[in-house]
């Protein structure tokens, strides 16, 4: 089998591991989540089944609040990116029902390591934040939440920024969450270029959903999939009042 066979196969697994990840930790958190129980509560408190081996639930559980950690970012002997932000690029809503994502993958044989990928996330505007993961934010409100969002394709997802230097991963995957905080297609119109940028800065190559590389003829299709997708979402026209 081709090392390009493998690369997509790879992919796929921790693509669909992400996409796992990010449900369940997009779920509301429980508000007896995090907190251990007294003896004599615990007699009395409903114990929430666990599946042993969920390794999506094991993901999601490593995002939990309570086991994010706020590291500085930024490389030694250099200037801090940004401040590792707990709820910078955090949903407004945790509800959504589409995801565009798309891959930046190293050549065969080849990797991306940490330091060059945060050094290119710097360069495009990338921020790091919530999840441990990179995001786009809207320009002046990030309160609105992220446009897309980036992660390391390795279990969990997250970048470790005490440990960035020795980080290497064959691929990082670019993921937008629909519906955004602007219309689909103008995410869209904003994901794509920042992604061909971090793949040109990084010596790279895009790919899409399916783990081919990405083409004007992919591209097409998925702008009139967000187009479409506009049109069903947006606000139906005021019905005009009759006049009698």
């Amino acid at each position: 089998m081709s090392d390009m066979a493998m690369l997509r196969i790879g992919i796929l697994i921790a693509g669909l591991l992400l996409l796992a990840a990010i449900f369940f930790f997009g779920r509301p958190k429980k508000p007896s989540q995090g907190r251990r129980l007294e003896p004599s509560e615990r007699d009395n408190a409903r114990v929430e089944p666990s599946l042993a081996g969920d390794d999506a639930a094991e993901h999601a559980a490593n995002y939990s609040d309570d086991n994010v950690s706020q590291p500085e970012l930024g490389l030694a002997g250099g200037t801090p990116v940004a401040s590792a932000d707990s709820d910078l690029g955090k949903r407004p809503s945790q509800d959504f029902d589409k995801i565009i994502s798309l891959y930046v993958a190293a050549k065969a044989g080849q990797v991306l390591r940490g330091e060059d990928i945060v050094v290119a996330a710097e360069k495009t505007g990338l921020a790091f934040g919530h999840m441990n993961v990179f995001h786009r934010l809207v320009e002046g409100h990030p309160e609105r939440g992220p446009v897309f969002s980036m992660a390391n394709i390795m279990q969990p997802g997250s970048f470790d920024m005490a440990h960035i230097r020795e980080l290497e991963t064959p691929a990082i995957a670019f993921f937008l969450t629909l519906p955004a905080p602007m219309t689909a297609l103008e995410a869209w119109e904003k994901m794509l270029p920042n992604v061909e940028r971090m793949a040109e800065l990084l010596g790279g190559v895009v790919l899409d959903d399916s783990r081919n590389t990405l083409g004007r003829q992919r591209i097409q299709h998925i702008r009139e999939e967000l187009r479409a997708y506009d049109r069903q979402h947006e606000a139906p026209p005021l019905t005009k009042t009759p006049r009698w």
